[in-house]
């Protein structure tokens, strides 16, 4: 059944959403439950309607990738889209992703990422629904979430329903960063949100909706929403979401060492430990050595095949969440920017787009410190807060 909600102007599945909250929260065993595996009550959505996916390799049940668990299903599955990465998220960060098909279920698979992002009217005339099922990592400039509201916005443009599955977000306790502020909009942060924004995909999509950043009139939103998780719940993803975060210390680390995507520093792509270290060759005075070589994912890493000098952060993921449990950590970005000897070089263009303000450059180039720049956040953090609580599918 399908309601109208006036002041979301968009159709969903209450039924679907409070039936699958309920009845999974009477389960014995606390195990969080993906939306992607209660295929109980998406499939009947799927009856005599022609699907197609946004998945990657994340996009699994029990070990089976969703687009193979859906064929066995007799659904009709017409093509696969695949986000940064690719559909078997291999591809290096940025790099483009060619079209082809998937050699197993000999499906089209359609990149949306570089020029294609969002999908066109061609591509989306043979399809009746499209499900959205990756997972995320709860950091804004991580892209499948910009990937998230492309799609939005073709199926409101094009009269397609979306389905999205509803992933744990490991992050989804904390609400940290600054707020991105609009004219910084860029495909690593579209919308004016924290770094570490503390929702999953479904809760951003309702908020994409209900603060009408996108034009949502008519739009016919599904949900299948995680059974047995609180934004206190502490998740660890079962396959790695992307080719530079391999472990959960890495995904914990990753909200804070991405700044330096933004400067000469290197975080460790073209090691066996990338976001888990950072450093460079001018950076003699600090203890840990490492050399980025030609790897799976980092194909040619910043400071390809030169010692690196800097600081190894951490080997596990409980040091890791440490470092991160109560919010971004600018420790590391501004003691390199202190030691690095010529600081005018020091960052790069893309820091506004990763911090989504020029503020924070301008602030520790001023010298200020950790407490005064953290500070400065608070009153768009505390406005983003109140947002996000209208949106929340799960307790806090």
């Amino acid at each position: 059944m399908t309601i109208r909600k006036p002041i979301f102007r968009y159709f969903l599945t209450i039924a679907v959403v409070i039936f699958s909250i309920i009845s999974i929260s009477q389960r014995a065993d606390a195990k969080i439950i993906t939306g992607a595996e209660q295929t109980e009550l998406y499939l009947p959505l799927l009856k005599e309607k022609r699907v197609a996916l946004i998945v990657n390799q994340t996009s699994q049940v029990d070990g089976v990738l969703l687009p193979d668990l859906l064929l066995s299903h007799g659904v009709n599955v017409v093509k696969i889209f695949s986000p940064e990465h690719g559909f078997r998220g291999t591809a290096d960060a940025g790099a483009t992703v060619k079209n082809g098909i998937d050699p197993k279920t000999q499906l089209p698979v359609i990149s949306l990422y570089g020029k294609n992002k969002k999908p066109s009217a061609e591509q989306l005339k043979d399809v009746d629904i499209l499900i959205y099922d990756l997972q995320d990592v709860g950091v804004r400039f991580y892209t499948y979430i910009s990937t998230l509201q492309y799609a939005m916005e073709a199926c409101v443009e094009h009269q397609v329903e979306m389905l999205v599955l509803d992933r744990p977000n490991p992050l989804g306790w904390i609400v940290d960063g600054p707020v991105l502020e609009k004219s910084a909009t860029s495909f690593v942060g579209m919308q004016p949100i924290p770094v570490i924004y503390g929702m999953t995909p479904a809760e951003y999509a309702q908020m994409l909706i209900g603060e009408k950043w996108i034009d949502a009139t008519q739009f016919k939103l599904n949900i299948i929403p995680c059974g047995n998780y609180t934004h206190k719940s502490r998740y660890e993803l079962p396959v790695a979401p992307s080719p530079n975060l391999k472990s959960m210390t890495a995904i914990y680390l990753y909200p804070s060492l991405c700044f330096f995507e933004g400067t000469v520093i290197s975080v460790g792509r073209g090691t066996d430990f990338p976001f888990q270290m950072y450093g460079h060759p001018l950076l003699k005075k600090f203890p840990y050595q490492f050399t980025p070589v030609s790897k799976e994912g980092a194909s040619n890493p910043l400071l390809k095949n030169q010692l690196c000098y800097g600081e190894f952060i951490a080997d596990n993921p409980e040091a890791a969440l440490q470092q991160i449990y109560n919010g971004l950590n600018l420790e590391w970005l501004i003691k390199a920017y202190k030691a690095y000897p010529d600081q005018k070089t020091f960052f790069n263009n893309f820091f506004r787009n990763l911090a989504g303000t020029s503020k924070l450059k301008e602030q520790i180039i001023a010298g200020k410190s950790i407490q005064e720049i953290k500070s400065s956040w608070q009153p768009e953090l505390n406005r983003f807060k109140k947002i996000r609580k209208k949106y929340l599918l799960y307790a806090e």
